[in-house]
């Protein structure tokens, strides 16, 4: 949900291994005009992609909609959200369907997840990797997502929900048809440039050269 590695494009085959990325320099994006200008929904490069947003809902770790989460779309860097629809129409030949749980994500929502942490005593779950102070998720560049039956909507067994903080949820830490379905997700993605967070299955982010911002605009 909220990882990857540093700011730098990393090559497709790489995993990405910190919990945070280095944004603390980069500009914070707050006017909406430039935000239409970088980022595309995802649903307008395809309308199939099905998106439930977790964080504008309380079906999220935290029991409450996050801020600046005030709709249902799935926005990424237009690049992202491109190389997304190419996974799409990868899948749409095997009967399957992406189902997006998150994708940018607002500076504010970021910090009132490491708010949460402190007000529950779990900031273990930022020493641990699995909620970051800062993230590509506030590039736009990074999306969290699984696998789905395109006739049915019943997402493929991955093992665990999305938003699993143990080591149940570590891409490899799988066997049989969870672990195939892991592979599934991650061979496909990898093919348009994503790269897959160890620690979470769901997470991939997309390399993209510099320079890149932090946005904080409310998703409508």
């Amino acid at each position: 949900m909220a990882v990857a590695a540093g700011c730098a494009a990393p090559r497709p085959q790489q995993a990405a291994t910190a919990a945070a990325v280095n944004t603390a320099e980069l500009p914070v994006v707050t006017d909406p005009r430039v935000v239409d200008s970088l980022l595309a929904n995802v649903r307008a490069v395809d309308s199939t992609i099905v998106v439930t947003m977790r964080y504008a809902t309380p079906a999220n770790f935290t029991g409450a909609p996050l801020p600046g989460y005030e709709g249902n779309r799935a926005l990424l860097r237009r690049e992202a959200a491109a190389a997304l629809g190419r996974v799409q129409r990868r899948l749409a030949a095997e009967g399957l369907t992406l189902l997006v749980f998150d994708a940018y994500r607002p500076v504010r929502a970021t910090l009132a997840m490491v708010e949460w942490t402190r007000r529950v005593g779990r900031e273990d779950l930022l020493r641990d990797g699995y909620i970051a102070s800062r993230s590509r998720h506030n590039l736009g560049l990074a999306v969290d997502l699984t696998l789905a039956d395109r006739a049915t909507g019943r997402e493929l067994d991955m093992g665990t929900p999305f938003d699993t903080f143990s080591a149940a949820a570590h891409t490899a830490n799988a066997s049989g048809a969870v672990a195939a379905n892991r592979r599934r997700l991650q061979t496909v993605m990898e093919a348009e440039g994503f790269a897959n967070y160890d620690q979470e299955w769901w997470h991939f982010s997309y390399p993209l050269p510099g320079p890149v911002v932090r946005f904080d605009v409310v998703i409508h």
